[in-house]
């Protein structure tokens, strides 16, 4: 699985031990390029780029690279990237490292992709400091080194690169690239959590659930699952099904949890049916119809969780866990 964060504002893939999507941050689009509506202002940003503004011709790749205005062409994007990044733009390379890494507008090439998201990162680029820690991680385009993707990793999780907080706690919690420290693992998931990012609340549940690198906690982990399964992430909402199934952390309510198990299902974690075949022999069929109609109501019921996959985390489930 891929612990890469995407271009900017498009969505996250599937993360190494953290798997959820997400939108990366825009960057800043210049006021003086910009129409009232927040639209770019084609002609003048097209006029600037061509005068050779660094600044435009990066802004200029952003939009052929998103569609944002303008019919999408990564073709035009990497062009409109290449003579930024010729200038030192950081994030026209990092730009580039996708488009080459995805094969975008460009033959795929993970060498060019580890080239530009190197340029980048020695700039101080978050997103393109995880990236490049994903290409050591996984040996693209560069000989497989852990200690140095746990060293960029680290690097954009001092910035505060969610995902890379999620993936060198990872690290620290199967000990690659790293010493083993279950309590450096719970402080990096601990980061990304506080900023709403569900695979590192799901996983901080976990830890205080087993007690791993934190004081065993039921009602901490229940916090934790419960936030991360409201966002619609499947894995923790099989979790906080379990923990109303087993009344830990919450109160003992089998509607509760089969509703969750419902809406997991829903969101493409098949462990959700067995929980639900083995709850539904100890419920009555009005509490299922009740159940089924919370989880009716649940906002994206039913709607596809693009791009999401059960977690290759530090854990499968809390099931596991009895």
């Amino acid at each position: 699985m891929n612990s890469r964060v995407l271009f900017t504002v498009t969505l996250l893939p599937a993360v190494w031990f953290c798997s959820f999507t997400n939108v990366a941050q825009a960057q800043a689009t210049p006021g003086s390029i910009q129409k009232e509506t927040g639209q770019p202002d084609f002609p003048s940003l097209t006029e600037k780029a061509q005068s050779g503004d660094m600044k435009a011709e990066y802004l200029l790749g952003w939009s052929y690279m998103n569609g944002a205005g303008i019919s999408q062409d990564y073709e035009e994007a990497a062009s409109w990237y290449r003579k930024a990044a010729a200038q030192g733009s950081a994030d026209a390379e990092f730009g580039l490292g996708y488009l080459y890494e995805q094969g975008k507008g460009v033959a795929q090439d993970y060498r060019q992709a580890v080239a530009y998201y190197t340029a980048s990162a020695k700039q101080g680029h978050a997103t393109a400091e995880n990236n490049l820690a994903s290409m050591y991680e996984h040996g693209q385009g560069v000989r497989k080194n852990l200690r140095e993707a746990a060293r960029w990793y680290r690097a954009a999780a001092d910035q505060g690169e969610v995902t890379a907080q999620c993936n060198l706690a990872s690290l620290y919690f199967r000990g690659q690239g790293v010493a083993r420290d279950y309590a450096q693992a719970a402080k990096w998931f601990h980061a990304a959590a506080e900023s709403g990012y569900p695979p590192a609340e799901d996983n901080l549940a976990w830890m205080y659930y087993t007690g791993t690198g934190v004081k065993l906690d039921y009602p901490e982990a229940a916090k934790w699952v419960q936030q991360a399964a409201v966002a619609g992430y499947a894995p923790a909402q099989v979790d906080l099904g379990y923990l109303y199934e087993q009344g830990k952390g919450v109160p003992l309510d089998y509607v509760s949890a089969y509703t969750w198990y419902k809406l997991a299902v829903a969101g493409g974690d098949d462990r959700g049916r067995e929980r639900i075949k083995s709850l539904s022999r100890v419920m009555t069929q009005a509490q299922i119809r009740d159940a089924s109609n919370r989880a009716a109501q649940f906002p994206g019921y039913r709607l596809p969780r693009e791009g999401l996959s059960n977690s290759n985390g530090i854990r499968s489930s809390f099931v596991q866990r009895r």
